[in-house]
């Protein structure tokens, strides 16, 4: 489509550097065209307050804040969560947001019969791809337009000259540029000083911890909680029964206090660079290992390591932005039904950025003590069914030692 033919344009919009310099930059290069900016809520905070004051003075026509929040917990997280999925020990926080945010901004754009959606992510990073797929699933048809992929500027730096010469009000200087993104699960940042994998995280300086403390701040006493998972979904801590998302916003709460959840890693972007980043997920870090705990329990042998090897794809599959897709709804289906016996209390303590097991217990357990125990089974076990078992489990090692005997002998 030529640039003289969008007339309308739905823009992703967080109020960040970005996309603050993107609806002027739009009227400038794409003929005047009307600018309708979108923000998805998905827990932000703070980071939405004067948002519609700002993008209309910057040149929208409108601004729709979208509460996403409890979609996002029930329809994205959740599932993440119950699959145990991870990308290189990243607990998936960005990657799963924008899935939920770029549905709801194509279902607008078609609301308002827009000729292009346009974002603000940059060229070298996941998310254009994350973006960019979910539309091609809910509007095909639609025109893309993504502002680094064809403007001159190279740098933040350059953006934030770009904002002042246009009077564009901004929360960050060059000093705390911190390219940071937060939602009601997680918090994460890159460049300035963590662009050098040389240096160390400056966890205690003022403003970089937004979630929690680091761990040698953290209280000199453990505290406790008991997590309720129904079908591997958590409906309860300590007894009191929740909504999904007022589970995340309270257990995030308290492992932040507790220095839980900080994780520094030098990861692989799907464009095929490497990346630093520092991550903040204190909630998904108690949640994960509790979930893992209870299904210790739950699940037999076979399902349970198999199930890590779903876990990863699955992991794949969300940072490379392929939720909606065929085989990631398949992993759901086979994770649903691992989960029909996920269902138990599992206590932790936690203490100084660590979850401590504390207890666990199911009515679907597998865990037998009378099998288990080292005194008298009374009889749920004979031992001496072991040493036919060795054998024939043995069998292939002893063949072949054998015959290695006959041949070195030869």
């Amino acid at each position: 489509m030529n640039k003289k033919d969008i007339k309308k344009v739905v823009l992703a919009y967080s109020g960040g550097l970005d996309t603050s310099i993107i609806i002027p930059w739009l009227k400038e290069n794409y003929n005047n065209c009307e600018v309708i900016a979108v923000s998805g809520d998905v827990g932000q905070g703070t980071e939405l307050d004067g948002l519609e004051e700002k993008a209309l003075a910057t040149g929208a026509s409108k601004l729709y804040i979208l509460d996403l929040k409890e979609e996002y917990v029930e329809d994205y997280i959740f599932p993440c969560l119950k699959a145990g999925a991870e990308y290189e020990n990243y607990l998936l926080g960005t990657s799963h947001a924008r899935p939920c945010i770029a549905k709801a901004l194509a279902e607008v754009a078609k609301k308002e019969g827009a000729d292009a959606i346009c974002h603000g992510c940059t060229g070298k990073g996941n998310d254009q791809v994350r973006f960019e797929l979910t539309l091609k699933a809910f509007a095909p048809e639609m025109e893309i337009i993504a502002p680094w992929r064809e403007w001159d500027i190279v740098s933040r730096e350059q953006e934030i000259e770009y904002a002042e010469a246009h009077n564009i009000p901004l929360k960050i200087n060059r000093e705390t540029n911190y390219s940071k993104d937060k939602n009601v699960w997680h918090l994460s940042h890159e460049g300035l000083d963590l662009e050098d994998p040389a240096n160390e995280p400056q966890y205690n300086k003022d403003g970089f911890l937004e979630l929690g403390v680091s761990p040698e701040n953290a209280p000199d006493e453990p505290t406790y909680l008991t997590i309720h998972f129904d079908k591997g979904v958590p409906t309860a801590i300590d007894g009191k029964k929740m909504g999904a998302l007022e589970i995340v916003e309270a257990i995030n709460e308290v492992g932040g206090k507790n220095g839980i959840g900080l994780l520094d890693i030098v990861e692989n972007r799907l464009v095929g660079m490497k990346s630093r980043g520092v991550y903040e997920t204190p909630g998904g870090e108690i949640l994960y290992k509790a979930h893992e705990m209870l299904e210790t329990i739950t699940l037999d042998k076979e399902t349970q390591h198999y199930k890590k090897l779903i876990a990863q794809k699955f992991g794949e599959l969300v940072y490379n932005g392929q939720w909606f897709t065929p085989l990631r709804e398949a992993l759901s289906a086979f994770v649903d039904e691992t989960q029909k016996t996920v269902t138990g209390d599992v206590k932790v303590k936690l203490y100084k950025g660590n979850v401590i097991n504390a207890g666990i217990t199911s009515p679907y357990t597998l865990y037998d003590e009378n099998v288990a125990s080292f005194g008298d089974d009374g009889g749920a076990y004979n031992q001496a069914d072991a040493a036919g078992f060795i054998n024939l489990f043995g069998l292939s090692i002893k063949v072949k030692a054998l015959l290695d005997q006959n041949r070195d002998n030869a």
